[in-house]
């Protein structure tokens, strides 16, 4: 494992001495403006090259191998082993084998990281807000309840007990005064999620909301039995949208440029077993 960059995010959360996590920000790569400079997306137009390098710093730094997803806004959870290759379609992924990170890119949406009390099983989920709210049925079916599932089915096999003990982690995200949405999203998870409505405030445009995309995770992390969640809060150091130095913003920075989505760089929350 080699030094991490002094500006990632290192999670602040009761990890088991097995378990690492880390968050990256825009800082410490080789991409050029407006890329610059530790954008780790191949899709976005940066040049091949440099995002390879990134993504080597990347691993070089982790010590672990890091898989790269191909993320659809869905809820497939792919699980990860020593020969899993990049690109799969998948919005979380999990995993019980050593030195093999989950990885997930976000420049808006929010990295969820998930590992067990005893650290056997780790995993991450990309949740913007379409896999957030899933189906749109009470208690349906979102990328959350989707990773879950798969990460409780291996805690069980390791453990061989049904009391499985988690710990989530929040990463960067948009935040409850920037992720401005129209009223089917609001719908969307009041349909899906009792008390939903109450993280949505009216942003003084007709028929628009600012939506709390972390106080909406927790509360499907809660449902879930989740107690032990950690990170985002919702306030302003989180916000990917209002800390242009450090994060990317896919809204923010696509508006800005004037070529529609995808002109920004991706960051990446990875998780892995030592």
């Amino acid at each position: 494992m080699g030094a991490l960059h002094a500006d990632w995010l290192i999670p602040d959360w009761p990890a088991p001495a097995g378990v690492r996590a880390v968050f990256t920000t825009r800082r410490g790569g080789v991409s050029a403006a407006p890329f610059d400079s530790m954008n780790l997306g191949d899709h976005v137009g940066d040049l091949p090259g440099q995002v390879a390098e990134n993504r080597a710093l990347l691993q070089r730094a982790t010590g672990a191998r890091t898989v790269f997803l191909n993320q659809v806004h869905g809820c497939q959870v792919l699980e990860l082993d020593a020969a899993t290759l990049d690109g799969h379609p998948a919005d979380a992924c999990v995993t019980v084998q050593r030195q093999v990170a989950c990885t997930i890119m976000v420049a808006d949406c929010l990295p969820v990281l998930l590992t067990t009390e005893g650290g056997d099983v780790v995993a991450a989920a990309h949740a913007g807000w379409r896999g957030l709210a899933g189906s749109g049925d009470p208690g349906g079916q979102g990328v959350l309840e989707s990773v879950y599932a798969s990460f409780r089915a291996l805690a069980k096999v390791r453990r061989a007990q049904t009391a499985i003990k988690t710990i989530a982690w929040l990463g960067p995200c948009i935040g409850p005064t920037a992720f401005e949405v129209g009223p089917e999203v609001k719908a969307a998870f009041e349909a899906a999620l009792p008390g939903a409505g109450r993280l949505f405030a009216e942003s003084g445009e007709s028929g628009k909301y600012f939506a709390d995309l972390p106080g909406l995770a927790r509360l499907r992390l809660q449902a879930l039995g989740i107690t032990q969640i950690y990170g985002n809060d919702g306030s302003a150091p989180w916000c990917t949208v209002s800390n242009p130095s450090r994060f990317f913003s896919h809204r923010r920075d696509a508006g800005v440029q004037g070529n529609g989505f995808g002109t920004t760089g991706r960051m990446a929350a990875c998780i892995w077993r030592v």
